[in-house]
């Protein structure tokens, strides 16, 4: 099988594995502070993956390498989770399932300015039409305006782009499990004492639905996810393999509708169609390589 097939079957089971975080935090979210389950869920993770680490006795990154982890760490383990977390305080996770739609777009530029890729001007097109559509459903589900939540949940994006982009990157280096990692271990020295002070100062209130979702988002959806993720963007390129995330509204919305009891209306479902028929026309456009680097000089 060509890598870059290889690349999207992996994005898409990243894909999958993401796709229940945000029904998951809305779930957990009445109970505890946005910000400890933000951090929080990082820190159990992070414990997960220093084990992993340690156990498979992983060769310490170099230094340019730690900088780069730096960067991963600070956008997927504590700005984009943190700020989704206050996102879904607000608006049900079918909304901000669709808003963050417009992530495959972001993480396919911060591709072509950090990795060097050079996508055709069809894909722009396509995938500028793409993200505004998703802008307009925004706009449209908030009476003609944007909510302070789509705001943190723009924010969450352009991190987690940049974060996708440069562990993409780094996961030719270092393999795709290694990366998230080791990004989880830098930074659990710096969310442990906040996760510690914003913790719920009672355990008795929280349902065991709550638990679990808050199980699935540090062990799924911030460790094992990301290790098919990052080996996805790695083999495929950033800009394709990243065009599978609009898929994942459909994963959030079904999860939404059977685990929160949320409804799905016509418009919803209108634009989430026009959206995914959009990124199928994306992955029909050509690509091209300035530099061979992520997709023909390494395999995770």
């Amino acid at each position: 099988m060509h890598k870059e097939n290889k690349g999207i079957i992996f994005g898409l089971l990243g894909v999958c594995g993401f796709g229940l975080t945000l029904p998951a935090t809305r779930v957990v979210i009445p109970y505890i502070d946005p910000i400890f389950l933000g951090l929080g869920r990082a820190v159990l993770a992070a414990l997960f993956a220093i084990a992993l680490l340690l156990w498979f006795r992983q060769k310490l990154p170099t230094l340019v390498q730690i900088k780069k982890l730096a960067i991963v760490a600070l956008g997927v383990v504590v700005i984009f989770p943190v700020l989704s977390s206050w996102a879904m305080q607000y608006v049900p996770a079918s909304h901000g399932g669709v808003v963050l739609g417009i992530l495959p777009l972001a993480t396919a530029v911060a591709g072509a300015l950090i990795a060097n890729e050079r996508p055709s001007l069809p894909f722009w097109l396509v995938s500028i039409a793409g993200s505004s559509l998703v802008v307009l459903y925004a706009l449209l589900q908030g009476s003609g305006s944007i909510h302070i939540a789509d705001l943190a949940l723009l924010g969450a994006i352009l991190a987690a782009a940049v974060a996708y982009a440069v562990g993409g990157k780094l996961s030719s280096e270092l393999g795709g499990w290694q990366v998230i990692c080791w990004a989880l271990a830098l930074a659990l020295p710096f969310i442990i004492v906040p996760a510690i002070y914003t913790a719920p100062e009672s355990l008795i209130d929280i349902p065991i639905s709550g638990y679990l979702s808050f199980v699935y988002l540090a062990l799924v959806s911030q460790l094992l996810a990301f290790f098919v993720w990052y080996k996805g963007l790695a083999l495929g390129g950033i800009a394709r393999v990243s065009q599978t995330q609009l898929l994942q509204p459909f994963i959030t919305l079904l999860a939404a509708v059977f685990f929160l009891h949320e409804t799905i209306d016509a418009q919803t479902l209108i634009f989430i169609l026009l959206v995914v028929c959009s990124v199928w026309l994306g992955k029909k456009m050509p690509i091209k390589e300035k530099s061979t680097e992520i997709t023909e000089g390494n395999h995770t």
